[in-house]
């Protein structure tokens, strides 16, 4: 299997400057701490008067750095030693001033001296008015700092604290972490095209009513990061669920497992891996009132018909791209997933128990192969996640080779 690159561990010095966005970076900082990283905070004069030193010190339960004559620095060299004790900067969030500053090696205080003095890679995540943001002076300053190697996450889009509506809010806590795990792990995928279907299927029955499961949807958006993480190209087709979607290439909704089939058919050629996490319903009614029937006393029967097995088809494709099938059981988990394995002729199959699994933030999992079985226990599914997708790599490469 490919190594994966953990967080934990990773030295980050997150950089925050003035602008309403710096709020949501204490949540980012906490999102951090959680996965082990070790946050150092500088801050900007500007940055002090929207959020507290004490709020960074509380989550990092270390000193915040704001002076560039910090005279609890031995050598008086904050802008030196903090950057070189970093495996990256990440400054969030990014504001237009600190932006131009950056771009035109400014340094006039602490934050824009250690970015200068820096030697190691620099991220930015944007956060201005979307004015600002489309000014063409922010323009050539961010197309100059990209040119430069700099790495620009986000923005996005959305209502703004000036009330106005469009491009330039800070991408969210969750998004930026996910940028940061992709930036640190190995593009051991890169520029391939992988297709991935996720969620639940709904069949409707009527207007209101309908057949679907319980599959919130969280190991299939998982694997898409993992594998935008992992350097691809990400199509992602996914059925009904609530959840924030990762900045995948392309993204298609749907709601019916016919639905799904016709998305996977017309993206299938131009992909090299397919992934079939989707909990698809085997079944539909063969009947679907266009109105909502009404509740009697009597009994009511269904005819159900079955649904089109979609990775059965792609995986029968006279050049189909790499398969790797999903196997939620009940009971006999290993063995069914090797029958469904051999019967579609897939290279691998990841199996799990549904009952633990759906629904939950966890989850076991059962890597089935031509080599035999990988066992990986129960953690967090982002992180089962890009253990599965270097295990897909992997295989992947010598099934070219």
């Amino acid at each position: 299997m490919i190594s994966t690159c953990s967080l934990a561990g990773k030295r980050l010095l997150l950089g925050v400057t003035g602008g309403i966005a710096a709020y949501k970076v204490a949540e980012l900082t906490r999102l951090l701490m959680q996965e082990g990283v070790e946050v150092q905070v500088v801050m900007t004069e500007s940055a002090c008067r929207f959020v507290g030193i004490a709020t960074f010190q509380g989550l990092t339960g270390k000193k915040v750095f704001t002076e560039l004559w910090d005279t609890d620095v031995p050598n008086s060299m904050a802008h030196i030693n903090l950057s070189r004790e970093a495996d990256a900067i990440l400054i969030a969030p990014a504001s237009a001033d600190f932006i131009a500053k950056i771009t035109h090696g400014l340094a006039d205080d602490l934050l824009s001296t250690l970015c200068l003095a820096r030697n190691c890679p620099l991220l930015i995540a944007p956060a201005m008015n979307l004015q600002m943001w489309e000014n063409a002076a922010t323009r050539r300053n961010l197309a100059t700092l990209q040119q430069d190697g700099i790495t620009v996450l986000g923005p996005g889009s959305g209502y703004q604290a000036c009330g106005e509506t469009g491009t330039g809010r800070m991408l969210e806590p969750k998004n930026l972490l996910d940028a940061v795990q992709s930036f640190f792990q190995p593009k051991y995928l890169d520029g391939r095209r992988v297709l991935i279907t996720a969620g639940p299927t709904f069949e409707a029955i009527d207007t209101v009513r309908g057949l679907t499961n319980r599959s919130s949807g969280k190991m299939g958006l998982a694997i898409a990061q993992a594998a935008l993480a992992a350097g691809a190209q990400v199509t992602l087709v996914c059925g009904p669920i609530c959840l924030p979607f990762p900045a995948v290439h392309k993204l298609i909704r749907i709601v019916s497992t016919e639905e799904m089939f016709a998305a996977v058919k017309d993206e299938v050629s131009s992909s090299d891996i397919f992934i079939s996490v989707a909990a698809v319903a085997d079944y539909r009614p063969a009947e679907q009132h266009s109105f909502k029937l009404k509740k009697t006393a009597a009994d009511i029967t269904l005819t159900l018909i079955p649904n089109p097995d979609i990775l059965q088809y792609v995986a029968s494709l006279s050049n189909p791209p790499f398969c790797v099938g999903f196997a939620a059981e009940t009971d006999a988990v290993q063995q069914y997933a090797e029958e469904k394995r051999k019967r579609k002729k897939l290279p691998l199959i990841v199996a799990n128990n549904a009952v633990e699994a759906i629904g939950t933030n966890e989850s076991a999992l059962i890597l089935l192969d031509d080599d035999g079985s990988h066992y990986l226990p129960r953690a967090d599914k982002n992180a089962q996640a890009r253990l599965v997708m270097a295990h897909i790599a992997g295989l992947y490469d010598k099934h070219k080779g």
